[in-house]
C-alpha cells in the first residue's frame, strides 16, 4: 500500500472506530501530519483525559500511552510500535525507588511524567518538563526525590531553596547536545537564539537564551521577533518549528540528535493499529488508581 493508500486507510479507520490520533512532537514528520493533536507531553496528557473519543492512537513511547491510559481507563488506547520504550523511564524500577525512599522518609517522591506506570504509582507526585518547576515550588515538604532525570532536577534546583535529591537518569538525546558543538554553532549563527530543553546538561543550559519545554520552544519562536533560532532537542521538533513559523529559521544546536525509539512508528504502524487494535495498554488496576492520583497535580499546572 502507498503512502496516500495508508492516509486514507487512517482516515477511514480513525472514523470507523472513533479513534483520535496523539503525536509526540519527536515524531517522524508523515505521522506529525495526520495528528489530530501534536504536543509535548502535558500538552498530550490533557488531551488524553479530555477528548471524548473511545479509542487513542498514541505515536509516541510507552509511558506517555500508559499516561493515557492512566487518565483514560475507559478508553482503548494503542500503541503502533510496542518497542517504542523510553531508555530514561527504565533507569529507575519500582524496586530501586522503593530503596531511595526508605533512605530518605522525609522526601516527597516527584517522577518526571518521562516514567514506567508502575513507578510513578510509587511517586507522591508528578510532573513535565512544562511545569516542573511549579510542581516542586508548590510542594510544602522541604525535602524532594526527582525521578529519574537528573538534569531536569539540576535546572529546577535552581528556582527552589528546597533540597532536592536527584536520580541518576538522564535522556541519552539530551545529553548528546555538547556544549563545545553548541559553541561552535553559535559561532556559525551569532545572530541566532539558542533556546534547549531543561534535560540538557547544565553547560548546555548556561548557554542558552531561554529554557524551554518542547511547547516553550514552539511559544517562543512564534512570539519572538528573532528570525534564526537554535534549537536543543530532539531534531524532530524542528519540522514543526518550520511549519508553523515560515519567515523563521530553525538549526540544530550542533548535530542533529535523534531518539532512536520516537522515530520507530511509520505510517503502517498507525495503519496496522487501528485495523487491528494493536498494541493495547493495559495497566493493573490498583497501579492505575495509585498513578493517577500523582498525575492528577501534575494537571493542575499548565
Amino acid at each position: 500500500m502507498d503512502k496516500k493508500s495508508l492516509i486514507a486507510e487512517i482516515e477511514r479507520l480513525k472514523k470507523e472506530k472513533n479513534a483520535v490520533i496523539l503525536v509526540h512532537n519527536y515524531q517522524r514528520p508523515e505521522i506529525q501530519e495526520i495528528a489530530d493533536f501534536g504536543g509535548d507531553s502535558l500538552e498530550l496528557s490533557r488531551i488524553a483525559a479530555k477528548h471524548p473519543a473511545k479509542m487513542i492512537v498514541f505515536c509516541g513511547v510507552r509511558f506517555m500511552a500508559e499516561t493515557a491510559k492512566i487518565l483514560s481507563p475507559e478508553k482503548i488506547v494503542l500503541l503502533p510500535r510496542k518497542d517504542a520504550g523510553c531508555p530514561m523511564a527504565d533507569m529507575v524500577t519500582v524496586e530501586s525507588l522503593k530503596g531511595f525512599k526508605v533512605q530518605h522518609p522525609d522526601a516527597v517522591v516527584v517522577s518526571y511524567v518521562n516514567t514506567n506506570a508502575d513507578v510513578k504509582a510509587e511517586s507522591d507526585i508528578c510532573c513535565t518538563s512544562a511545569n516542573a518547576v511549579k510542581v516542586v515550588q508548590n510542594i510544602k515538604a522541604s525535602k524532594i526525590i526527582f525521578t529519574p532525570d537528573r538534569n531536569l532536577a539540576n535546572w529546577v534546583q535552581r528556582f527552589t531553596d528546597k533540597e532536592i535529591i536527584s536520580w541518576n537518569g538522564y535522556c541519552y538525546v539530551h545529553e548528546l547536545i555538547d556544549p563545545t558543538a553548541v559553541k561552535e554553532a553559535k559561532q556559525i549563527y551569532p545572530d541566532a537564539k539558542l533556546v534547549v530543553h531543561p534535560e540538557c546538561k547544565r553547560q548546555v543550559i548556561d548557554l542558552a537564551d531561554d529554557v524551554r519545554s518542547t511547547s516553550g520552544m514552539l511559544a517562543y519562536a512564534k512570539e519572538s521577533n528573532g528570525k534564526k533560532f537554535l534549537i536543543g532537542t530532539e531534531e524532530g521538533l524542528l519540522y514543526r518549528l518550520q511549519k508553523e513559523n515560515l519567515d523563521k529559521v530553525f538549526y540544530t544546536a550542533g548535530p542533529a540528535r535523534i531518539c532512536r525509539n520516537m522515530k520507530l512508528t511509520i505510517l503502517k504502524d498507525v495503519y496496522l493499529s487501528l485495523k487491528e487494535e494493536r498494541y493495547k495498554i493495559e495497566i493493573r488496576e490498583d497501579i492505575r488508581k495509585r498513578a493517577q492520583k500523582a498525575l492528577a497535580v501534575m494537571l493542575e499546572y499548565v
